[in-house]
C-alpha cells in the first residue's frame, strides 16, 4: 500500500498527503510547497508516506 502511496504522491503530493494523514496541518503544508515548487511538494509528501 506504500508503494501505492508513494506513486501517487509523485504524481499528485497533496493527495498522496491526504490519504496518509487527513486535512491536517502537514497536508496544507504539501499544498503551500507544491504551490511553490513542485519538487518540495513531491519530498515533502514522500517524505510524510516513509515517516509513517
Amino acid at each position: 500500500m506504500d508503494l501505492i502511496r508513494v506513486l501517487i504522491a509523485i504524481l499528485l503530493p497533496p493527495l498522496g498527503v491526504f490519504l496518509q494523514v487527513g486535512f491536517r496541518g502537514a497536508f496544507w503544508l504539501n499544498i503551500l510547497l507544491t504551490l511553490l515548487g513542485y519538487f518540495p511538494g513531491i519530498l515533502h509528501a514522500v517524505w510524510i508516506i516513509a515517516r509513517r
